[in-house]
């Protein structure tokens, strides 16, 4: 009996190993896709009338998964990577705008790249990163490919792989040399969860022609818009190929509301939004949000619930089992219970910042750092101002609560206008963000 006993401690020993072992093995791949000046009337299931029925694949990520409506991202491209990456608002990292978002650094900021690394994922990205300051690699990235350019990005002769200059006798399309990467990686790392994160240049400016374009086109926006679907879906079905799709989370959003080029001819409904990239109108930063997890995300979900773009790093780090940075101020919210269709606990309000103008918004309301207040009950195509001596309860209700979460941010306080970028190693120039 001795000896029976003992075997059967030893192997009840043995129990909690193999279960830590098997447990990274159950957590997802995350593949977030970042378009670029793509607001929410580029996508036909958020009712886009220039483009209804031409966005399939983006519209399918909505079918077989989520659809929030109220996603807000900062209005412009820099500001808007500094929030993902660091999961802190602009005012505390010093990235406020394009000019200094490249001022907050790996050594001083938390990483959501390097969290998700250190919680055993393999972390690779393709495509725009330069208003960020240093490396990608610098941030955590196991394996990087990016631009070695300030411009726009698309037909090229060379890229930056892994910090070495590759160069070409010939033009390639650098969408498809991101793609190619992004393949590669899934492909390398398929046996163990990994972070891929995809800031595609589509469709920021210069818009050019696609290899898709047809001969005689000179409009290419419709093109781009095109492509960059067509991208999302080549990315989805990679993973289906390599039998990933059950075991990946799939994000896809947008850095900043539509470019001028874009906005002036899109509606949602026939009707306008109000502003656009820049702006810290709706046009601003309500951006699209989809989301799809196979077997895990229930498909055809809508969720009105409030998003900001901090709140990524929350949420990868959750469903990666990733232990949160410590020490430092975050203002992430995790969505993860909705994406696994669950109520979860939704934000009451998101915070909007752009140089030294902000802005908090909840569901019916939004407050400005001047004061002002604004009627959202039509957004995103009014935003009605609200009289100072209004005698509407809920309005001064609203104004009491957003003031106190100003107050309590205390953006005031933090780093307005930043100094010059520092530390840049990549993309030092300043042009055609």
């Amino acid at each position: 009996m001795s000896r029976i006993l003992a075997v059967t401690v030893a192997l009840a020993a043995l129990v909690p190993a193999v279960s830590l072992r098997a447990e990274p093995a159950s957590r997802p791949n995350i593949l977030f896709i970042l378009a670029d000046d793509f607001g929410l009337d580029g996508v036909s299931c958020y009712g886009s009338d220039r483009f209804k029925g031409k966005t399939p694949n983006l519209d399918k990520l909505a079918e077989t998964g989520a659809r929030f409506t109220h996603c807000y991202a900062m209005p412009l491209c820099g500001p808007s990577r500094c929030v993902i990456n660091t999961g802190r608002y602009t005012f505390r990292s010093g990235g406020t705008s394009n000019q200094n978002a490249g001022q907050p650094s790996f050594k001083n900021e938390p990483s959501l790249a390097r969290t998700l690394k250190q919680a055993g994922y393999a972390t690779g990205m393709a495509g725009k990163w330069r208003q960020m300051g240093d490396t990608p690699g610098d941030w955590g990235f196991d394996e990087w490919l990016t631009d070695p350019t300030a411009g726009g990005w698309y037909w090229k002769t060379s890229y930056t792989k892994n910090g070495q200059l590759v160069e070409g006798k010939q033009d390639v399309y650098c969408p498809d040399v991101c793609f190619d990467f992004a393949a590669d990686f899934f492909k390398r790392h398929r046996e163990q969860p990994f972070y891929f994160y995809y800031p595609t240049h589509l469709i920021h400016g210069p818009i050019l022609k696609t290899p898709d374009s047809k001969a005689g086109t000179t409009e290419y926006y419709e093109d781009n818009v095109a492509y960059l679907d067509k991208e999302v879906g080549r990315l989805v079905a990679e993973l289906e190929k390599l039998g990933l799709l059950e075991k990946t989370l799939i994000v896809f959003t947008g850095d900043n509301g539509t470019a001028r080029f874009g906005a002036d001819r899109s509606t949602l409904g026939g009707r306008k939004i109000n502003g656009m990239k820049g702006s810290l109108l709706e046009g601003g930063s309500r951006v699209p949000l989809l989301a799809s997890w196979k077997g895990t995300l229930p498909a055809g979900r809508v969720a009105n619930d409030l998003v900001d773009f901090s709140d990524f790093f929350a949420t990868f780090a959750e469903v990666a089992g990733a232990k949160m940075p410590e020490g430092v101020t975050l203002d992430s919210r995790s969505f993860a219970p909705q994406l696994r269709g669950e109520k979860g606990t939704p934000r009451e309000w998101v915070y909007v910042q752009l140089g030294a103008n902000w802005y908090v918004r909840e569901q019916g309301f939004k407050l400005t750092q001047a004061g002002a207040l604004f009627d959202m009950s039509d957004a995103p195509f009014v935003e009605k101002p609200v009289a100072a001596d209004t005698k509407d309860e809920a309005a001064i209700a609203a104004r009491a609560r957003l003031q106190a979460v100003l107050d309590k941010l205390g953006p005031n306080a933090g780093q307005i206008t930043g100094d010059k970028p520092k530390g840049r190693k990549a993309g030092k120039k300043k042009k055609n963000r």
